[in-house]
């Protein structure tokens, strides 16, 4: 038995111990890697990035495998990134499968050994500056590829119909020109290439897309856009015309060309009758497009009455503006918490609690507030306050706010353990995870008894 205990432990050796080396190999190349990047890429937010830290478990926005070899995923939307991205720095994780890098600065040319890496399956450059060609190279491996707003010039590449597992494509409004490539991706069900410089056709494959896939585009056409113009051609001249030209009219007298004065009246009444016809369709068009304007202010108050989810207030020249509290580990911009799949968690006399998660899995609470008038200002002095006071242990902690006109969020963590007061009254609601744990008048801050978090 000893024997056998032996022999087992032996190979056990002789063929993990040769593995060890190639995994501390492989995660020490990943932290060098990112580490590169760091410090060749300014970044207005702070990263806790350190060589004597663990990669998979201390840095901000990295996700490992499950068995610690490699990183997976890096998540760094809207931490300030600005400036081009150097070769040879996140295109060395060989086992990437997710780069989420939006929202942020960066600009000029994305490196090639980017977007080609063997693993990566979901590509998040949205809402930066990049220029350069579209690029070539892509990773078979793609799922979703979104390079929204920004700078991207030539055309789609023909390499892109090898990108079977493709389900979705967003380049709207970059600067991407040329004909829309007639491919078939089985699995595209989002596609986006409004406001770009397409010309041609609208391939039979993509018709299948809603207008807003490829508005702005104003030499495209085809379904569903407008129709293409047909071009008729006018029959080539036979031999025989050649050979036997028309014979030209005999001249008429000078009796004939001369006009009587009933065709000139004639000819002056049908000028007349088309100069009022000109006036009058002149007249509709305008009354038309009155209607017009006035059913479109109409319907954009209608659609202003609409109840909205929470978030749907914020203006687009605000979004990221986010504040997060010091010592908040989250990483996500406020682009990702309008994004996340939300559930109502319950209402109160301030406001709709909602669960929301997030692309990587993140659960946190989002409180909508409501009817809260309050300046800037002072809201921001009382998240001051609400902020220190959710350093106690019993309270949940107030992580980041946002605040504009029309308006106002919380976020808090979420507590899947519920509260006291879902402990004694049998029932898990949404004022036991934030409500009770503060009365929120902007004037008095009053803490309720039943507020304590059950641990």
């Amino acid at each position: 038995m000893k024997l056998l205990s032996s022999i087992s432990t032996v190979v056990f050796l002789f063929f993990i111990l040769p593995v060890v080396p190639q995994i501390i190999a492989d995660l020490n190349s990943d932290r060098q890697a990112l580490l590169d990047f760091a410090a060749a890429v300014p970044h207005i937010r702070k990263l806790n990035w350190n060589a004597s830290t663990s990669v998979c478990t201390s840095w901000v926005g990295i996700t490992c495998n499950t068995n610690g070899t490699g990183v997976v995923a890096v998540h760094l939307p809207g931490v300030g990134l600005y400036g081009p991205i150097p070769a040879n720095t996140i295109g060395r994780l060989n086992s990437l499968k997710i780069l989420s890098l939006r929202s942020n600065s960066l600009n000029g040319k994305l490196p090639s050994d980017i977007p080609s890496l063997p693993s990566l399956q979901h590509l998040y450059l949205q809402q930066n500056n990049f220029s350069g060609v579209f690029p070539a190279l892509l990773s078979l491996q793609l799922n979703v590829l979104d390079l929204s707003f920004n700078s991207f010039t030539g055309s789609i590449p023909p390499t892109i119909q090898n990108l079977t597992q493709l389900t979705a494509l967003y380049l709207q409004n970059n600067s991407i020109s040329g004909a829309i490539p007639d491919i078939n991706l089985p699995r595209l069900k989002a596609l986006n290439l409004s406001f770009n410089y397409f010309n041609g056709t609208i391939p039979s494959s993509f018709q299948k897309f809603s207008y807003y896939s490829f508005v702005g585009n104003s030499l495209l056409c085809g379904l569903p856009l407008k129709r293409c113009p047909t071009i008729s051609s006018s029959p080539s001249p036979s031999p025989n015309d050649f050979l036997n030209p028309p014979t030209k009219p005999q001249s008429h007298t000078a009796s004939n060309k001369k006009l009587g004065s009933n065709s000139i009246i004639a000819i002056a009444i049908g000028g007349s009758a088309v100069l009022f016809l000109i006036i009058m369709v002149i007249f509709v068009c305008f009354l038309k497009r009155k209607d017009g304007a006035r059913n479109t202010v109409l319907k954009g108050k209608a659609e202003s009455e609409k109840p909205k989810d929470f978030g749907s207030g914020v203006q687009e020249a605000e979004k990221n503006k986010l504040f997060f509290f010091e010592g908040c580990s989250y990483n996500f911009d406020l682009e990702d918490l309008l994004r996340a799949s939300a559930e109502v968690l319950g209402k109160g006399s301030y406001g709709t609690a909602y669960k929301a998660v997030l692309e990587d899995g993140t659960s946190v609470v989002v409180k909508r507030l409501k009817e809260v008038a309050a300046g800037k200002k002072e809201f921001e002095q009382q998240m001051e306050v609400i902020g220190r006071v959710g350093q106690h242990p019993n309270i949940v902690p107030l992580r980041a706010y946002y605040y504009s006109k029309d308006e106002k969020l919380l976020v808090h963590n979420y507590m899947s353990a519920g509260s006291l007061s879902a402990f004694l009254h049998g029932k898990l609601s949404f004022s036991s995870i934030i409500m009770n744990k503060f009365c929120f008048p902007f004037l008095h801050i009053f803490f309720c008894i039943t507020s304590i978090t059950w641990h």
